[in-house]
């Protein structure tokens, strides 16, 4: 078995076929279909049924996908490992993280990257949920996930290092009075029309938790793009919930920003699969463990 069979087995369950995966890694699609054809016949197992033009996975190929993108990624742990001896960390590290955390920590994080580990490239995928970030790090998808969740992220070989407490905010139309001034209570929402994401996130959960308190809360619009919800804010259609990372993009574009007493938080987490880690994936995860909160 060699990687480029790998690499080519997992190109076209990416792609969705033999045509689309030849095309994005610029090779004839007859040697691709002879190199997939070698694969088969060394395990002795067919990976993919084929059906008119189009491939599907078998059971045997469903079973090695998500191991075939590990046994990739291992191999650029121990490639890395041995050019960063010399040269320091270097290339790229894909990170799952849901939208608040890509905002805050990841965007310090890959700040702090780019001054300490210039060689460092972080690439990050949108999830939904924690429970999408976890998935996609444990089938190798990606080698890092950041993501909020009230309790420990788990699986069968998954790292998990707590990082901090994020704080939900209300941020409200531009001239909104609400509470105090800075902070509002659970009973301030009474009445109040609010613009939320779509369910499975964690801000849609937190407002259907406290909309179960309040008992009076309007969904003025439901929208699946969650970079909407600000606009949407300032054009007065609603109030909305958001983490602490959207703080000072809300203030500056003139929104009324409120912090709850008692506070809505969330922990957030960093995690990864236990074993090697490319030396990329390494200064991630060290560059995020130095800049977070001392662990509870």
């Amino acid at each position: 078995m060699e990687r480029r069979q790998l690499e080519y087995f997992v190109a076209i369950v990416e792609h969705g076929g033999f045509t689309h995966a030849a095309k994005a890694l610029r090779v004839a699609q007859p040697s691709l279909s002879r190199s997939i054809g070698k694969l088969e016949q060394e395990l002795g197992v067919p990976l993919f049924h084929r059906v008119g033009r189009s491939a599907v996975l078998s059971n045997a190929g469903e079973l090695m996908a998500d191991r075939a993108r590990q046994v990739l990624r291992d191999l650029d742990a121990l490639r890395a490992a041995a050019q960063a001896v010399g040269a320091g960390a270097v290339g790229r590290v894909d990170v799952a993280a849901t939208s608040s955390s890509a905002l805050e920590p990841v965007i310090s994080i890959v700040a702090a990257l780019r001054d300490h580990h210039p060689g460092v490239t972080v690439s990050t995928r949108p999830s939904l949920s924690a429970a999408e970030v976890i998935a996609m790090v444990l089938r190798g998808r990606c080698e890092i996930g950041v993501c909020g969740s009230a309790e420990r992220p788990a699986g069968r070989g998954l790292v998990a290092h707590y990082l901090r407490e994020e704080d939900f905010l209300l941020v409200a139309p531009p001239g909104t009075e609400l509470g105090d001034g800075a902070t509002v209570t659970r009973e301030d929402l009474a009445g109040m029309s609010f613009v939320v994401p779509q369910p499975a996130t964690a801000v849609r959960a937190r407002f259907d938790r406290l909309a179960a308190v309040v008992g009076e809360l309007h969904i003025a619009a439901e929208v699946g793009d969650r970079s909407s919800v600000l606009p949407m804010v300032l054009r007065g259609i609603g109030a909305g919930l958001m983490p602490d990372g959207w703080e000072e993009l809300a203030r500056r574009a003139g929104a009324a920003v409120y912090r709850f007493d008692p506070p809505e938080r969330l922990s957030q987490w960093l995690v990864h699969r236990n074993g090697p880690l490319t030396a990329a994936a390494q200064a991630f995860v060290d560059t995020t463990l130095e800049q977070a909160k001392p662990a509870r």
